[in-house]
């Protein structure tokens, strides 16, 4: 039977985070005291194996946001390779510290270079890091969804620059020409049609003619959401339901009124001339 060796003992054992930063560490002073090059590659193996569930964890965190999962992992275990190599037991406060942000600015510096079906400047990106961080705080601090003016403001740049961040969004993904829109027309078709001021009219006066046959309290939660801009909590509040009730109630209001321009084969209209809504 083939002796064990204390490394492949401790490998089979460890099971807390705090243990894998022991056997990185054990490994990386094995490094340190050989000059046996053949053994070194054995052992920095041994140490990339060992932490491939961090570099994966960094991976699955990135998910869903237009790039491949195997990418995003391929790009984690490269840059858990390149942590490996150049960590140094005892030099800091262990492993795992060491590595985890390594790892991420590498899937960041992807998303950056890579992410994107239309690239924007680089000022836009990173004014869009700043954004989604500063909405998300501003959304607790103001308990509503914060206008572009209050993320100008903390920001320190101009409402138009915050929209051209928004509209910069759409940029990770490409969306076919051919695809079918709810009226089922093509993509193609809506933006060869030219809005018209007689159009636009048009839409408006069947809008305004399906909003009329909404109830008053559907009226009521109509403006408050797209008029003054509440929030559904803020919705529910006030008129005695709860968010998800909120939520039924608008999509069953968008529902009708979609219906409702369809039937005036005004759909595609709509689309193409948005400033109507």
């Amino acid at each position: 039977m083939a002796q064990t060796t204390p490394v492949q003992v401790f490998a089979e054992g460890f099971r807390r985070p705090d243990d894998l930063d022991e056997l990185i560490d054990l490994l990386a002073w094995q490094i340190a005291a050989t000059d046996d090059d053949a053994q070194r590659a054995e052992l920095r193996e041994r140490m990339v194996l060992a932490a491939l569930h961090l570099a994966d964890s960094v991976a699955q965190r990135y998910q869903g946001r237009g790039i491949e999962t195997d990418d995003l992992v391929q790009v984690a275990r490269t840059a858990l390779v390149k942590a490996v190599r150049r960590y140094r037991p005892g030099a800091g406060p262990g492993f795992s510290a060491y590595a985890s942000p390594t790892i991420t600015g590498e899937v960041k510096r992807w998303f950056r270079d890579q992410g994107w079906a239309v690239r924007p400047p680089r000022r836009i990106q990173e004014l869009r890091a700043g954004l989604v961080a500063e909405e998300e705080r501003l959304r607790h601090a103001l308990r509503r969804d914060p206008l572009d003016d209050d993320l100008a403001r903390v920001l320190s740049v101009t409402a138009a620059e915050v929209a051209e961040v928004r509209a910069c969004s759409a940029g990770y993904h490409a969306a076919s020409l051919d695809a079918l829109t709810a009226a089922g027309t093509r993509r193609a078709e809506q933006l060869l049609v030219v809005p018209s001021h007689a159009g636009a009219l048009e839409v408006r006066d069947a809008l305004r003619r399906s909003v009329g046959r909404l109830s008053e309290r559907q009226r009521l939660v109509l403006r408050l959401r797209f008029v003054d801009e509440l929030t559904q909590s803020e919705i529910g509040t006030q008129i005695g339901v709860s968010q998800m009730q909120v939520s039924r109630i608008l999509r069953g209001i968008l529902d009708h009124l979609r219906r409702d321009l369809v039937g005036d084969d005004l759909a595609d209209q709509v689309a193409a001339g948005g400033s109507a809504a």
